[in-house]
């Protein structure tokens, strides 16, 4: 994930706790993407053991729910306005954040259409008859 990205998501976590409603857990974050109420999650990348939070990207796809791995959980955690690290977190009502949630989503969408480089052609080997 590009630092941009990373950049952004933050931002939208950090006005989403101003302005609308942000539920951090991954057990709240779960049930949220379950009941189709959550429109963008977000989880950290570094928590350990990772099976706490590997369902997320999964379940957020099969829900058509934005779902965004950062490096840190502290880093999450301080974006949501906590005190201490977190594993998860949901944005439910964006207030402000719309706007840049819609960004990450284009932005995202941008970097799934640029065409991945060809492999190289090999040239075809020679049979040589003896």
């Amino acid at each position: 994930m590009s630092e941009e990205i990373i950049d952004k998501v933050f931002e939208a976590v950090e006005i989403a706790k101003a302005t609308g409603k942000v539920k951090k857990g991954t057990n709240e974050v779960t049930k949220l993407i379950e009941r189709g109420k959550a429109k963008l999650v977000v989880y950290a990348e570094n928590v350990n053991p990772k099976e706490i939070v590997m369902h997320l990207p999964l379940l957020s796809k099969e829900k058509g729910v934005l779902c965004i791995g950062v490096p840190t959980k502290e880093e999450l955690g301080a974006a949501a306005g906590l005190g201490v690290s977190t594993a998860s977190i949901a944005i439910t009502e964006p207030g402000e954040a719309k706007a840049i949630i819609k960004e990450i989503t284009e932005m995202l969408a941008e970097k799934d259409k640029k065409p991945e480089p060809k492999p190289e052609e090999k040239p075809e080997k020679k049979e040589t008859s003896e």
